[in-house]
């Protein structure tokens, strides 16, 4: 049984592969040697199992391995931020301080996210007429 938490921003991966081997830690090395490589660097192991069984007729030992893991996604610096983002976040702090534009400090917000003020102010304009909060 495998419990997804949604809340969490990533991509969620299960991943399974088999192979057989001369013995147990042989089949065991030959799907890790399968999996390792597709596990990105940025995923994060959630749950692994490894099984083996042999065949009673052939006598062949397989290994059956699953891996469950997260991939996050590269975090961008603020700077990065679209318009649309940077409105968004923007618009967050607003309306935490019910939409009152003169909590935010322009200068520090147009340093941070390397534009001008012009631009800052023009966001809070738009961001106060879309929520019908325009002074």
């Amino acid at each position: 049984m495998l419990v997804i938490d949604k809340s969490l921003t990533a991509h969620k991966v299960v991943r399974a592969d088999f192979s057989s081997g001369r013995n147990k830690e042989d089949a065991i090395n030959k799907t890790l040697e399968k999996l390792n490589p597709v596990i990105p660097e940025n995923g994060k192991i959630v749950e692994f199992e490894v099984k083996t069984y042999t065949t009673p007729v052939t006598r062949r030992t397989y290994a059956v391995s699953v891996v469950v893991y997260n991939v996050f996604e590269r975090r961008k610096s603020i700077e990065e931020y679209t318009l649309k983002e940077r409105r968004k976040l923007i618009a967050m702090v607003l309306e935490a301080f019910n939409y009152n534009p003169k909590v935010l400090n322009i200068s520090e917000l147009a340093r941070v996210f390397g534009v001008s003020r012009d631009s800052i102010y023009y966001d809070i304009e738009q961001i106060l007429k879309e929520a019908g909060k325009s002074k």
